[in-house]
């Protein structure tokens, strides 16, 4: 099979069993997107998506053969001169990652031009990677998301909210970084991403606006596969001679290929390793993202690398005056994101999706009323509770530790009063309520929506003028104590969603049940016991 490209080139060493399924996007639902490639974690080529992006358009320009469409470089040094970029050195290999340099716009393009047209080459290849293109520039709308990746939780979050709240974890150049998981990837011919599981154990999708890329896949069932006896290091390029000695399973490995063409788009489900090679000169838009299909990978691969963090260190617990929150502190370094991070993270999304659900409960009360618009939200509420579930029991979370969260972390999931005032959170509701109007109507369709202002209520999509589903909820409950508090109790929850005379924010009562004190008894007989 051949792997032409970077990263050691010539014949693929590596044992392909099967290709990448190619669908018709413009022929696919939404809900059948999600049977049969999100639901299952299964990739899939999508094409027919791209043909109206401004993209498309304004970033390539006719090659000399006239046959082929190139990147536009001097068109983008000059519309979008970024004084300062992150560029990978494909030949250059840094610990487990390619060597990261630091240049403008113009110097990469510059390099580029003079790589390709040069025999003097410095043999460097050179990749502009995890460019935050729609953060620098907002109001230049190259390329509008699809609808199959719109229930973009990571992306929204960062829309309105920090990654991090500890001010000895949030600092200016972190924050620049984690702004958002939307990025452009720029590369000429031979260019190449070493062999990976995404950030986060998130999915991701890449659209080439123009050239071909090479993918090879390795379904999670084998990832273990290409990690050393220890399970520490992994295989950083499958074309290289791959050490036997080190790597003594490589070889039971089985691989899914796709060869991506230009206005295609590929999802990457969770957990599936793979190894990017650049056929052509070649630009794409990549997101990465996750929402409650897979909320529960996010979740392992933090327990995970917290179990390695938290070994590492062990020998100095007893002399550590803080030992829990330095491990959280080394969690964040290491993966992004630690366990406090990320219960502020799922505390909002359940809160949000809380009151999107007592509205579709409601048809004559708001513009979001199908079943299977429901069923989203009732979805999203499980796979809540199923992650919180798994919290409850770590020793982040032990009464202890909670005492010893920062006052910033705890404020920013406890006091539900204060959270539903925040415009932050305002807006994480609008963009909830704006992603899932686009999937179930379509973005020629989208509902006009509500003024956010509107007294009492929060929901975007809302059509009462007295609605006050903020009192609906602080009625039952105002503090959040911990993961045991989104975790749905269903003996309770009948009481409860029928009772609106006691307030369980009384000490000791822990709120429990708060993600279904909105909902009717059929939606709670459609949610599993914790």
């Amino acid at each position: 099979m051949a792997a032409d490209g970077g990263g050691g080139g010539g014949c693929s060493r590596v044992k392909v069993v099967g290709q990448v399924e190619r669908v018709d996007g413009g022929s696919l639902t939404y809900a059948e997107f999600v049977d049969r490639f999100m639901r299952p974690n299964l990739p899939v080529v999508l094409t027919g998506l791209t043909s109206s992006w401004r993209s498309c358009r304004d970033w390539m320009r006719a090659a000399a053969d006239g046959h082929r469409r190139v990147p536009d470089l001097d068109f983008l040094a000059r519309t979008f001169p970024s004084p300062l970029l992150q560029v990978a050195d494909c030949s250059s290999r840094e610990f487990s990652d390619q060597k990261r340099l630091e240049m403008s716009m113009r110097e990469f393009v510059d390099q580029w031009v003079g790589n390709s047209s040069s025999a003097s080459s410095d043999g460097s290849l050179l990749y502009l990677k995890d460019w935050h293109f729609v953060k620098e520039y907002p109001s230049y709308v190259a390329y509008t998301t699809p609808t199959f990746f719109a229930d973009d939780w990571l992306n929204m979050y960062l829309d309105s909210h920090p990654i991090h709240r500890d001010s000895d974890i949030a600092n200016h150049k972190n924050e620049i970084n984690c702004s958002d998981y939307r990025f452009v990837y720029m590369g000429a011919k031979g260019t190449w991403t070493p062999l990976h599981a995404d950030v986060f154990r998130s999915y991701s999708w890449s659209a080439n606006v123009c050239g071909r890329k090479q993918w090879l896949f390795l379904p999670p069932s084998q990832s273990h596969f290409i990690f050393d006896r220890n399970l520490r290091s992994s295989v950083y390029n499958i074309n290289d001679d791959v050490s036997e000695k080190q790597f003594p399973e490589f070889n039971n490995t089985e691989w899914l290929e796709c060869i991506q063409e230009q206005n295609e788009i590929i999802f990457v489900p969770s957990g599936w390793y793979h190894q990017v090679h650049n056929l052509e000169d070649t630009i794409s838009i990549n997101h990465n993202w996750f929402n409650g299909y897979n909320l529960h990978w996010v979740w392992n691969l933090l327990h995970e690398d917290y179990k390695v963090a938290k070994e590492y260190i062990e020998d100095i617990r007893n002399i550590c005056d803080d030992f829990e929150g330095l491990c959280q502190r080394n969690l964040a370094a290491n993966t992004g994101m630690n366990f406090y991070d990320f219960f502020v993270f799922i505390t909002r999304f359940a809160l949000a999706n809380i009151i999107e659900l007592y509205h579709i409960q409601k048809p004559k009360e708001t513009a979001l009323s199908s079943a299977e618009t429901s069923n989203h939200f009732v979805y999203n509420l499980t796979s809540v509770h199923n992650v919180a579930s798994k919290m409850i029991s770590t020793e982040a979370f032990d009464p202890e530790n909670m005492c010893t969260i920062s006052e910033q972390n705890q404020s920013a999931f406890s006091d539900i009063i204060k959270i539903l005032e925040e415009e932050s959170f305002r807006r994480l509701l609008v963009a909830l309520s704006k992603a899932y109007d686009f999937i179930g109507r379509g973005q020629r369709n989208c509902v006009k929506m509500k003024d956010s202002n509107q007294k009492g209520c929060l929901s975007m999509t809302c059509l009462k003028s007295d609605c006050n589903v903020v009192g609906h909820i602080t009625s039952f409950v105002r503090v959040i104590h911990g993961p045991v508090d989104l975790v749905m109790r269903k003996r309770g929850l009948y009481r409860e969603c029928h009772s609106h005379t006691r307030c369980s924010n009384q000490q000791g009562t822990n709120g429990r049940g708060i993600m279904l004190q909105a909902c009717n008894p059929e939606i709670v007989s459609r949610i599993p016991e914790a």
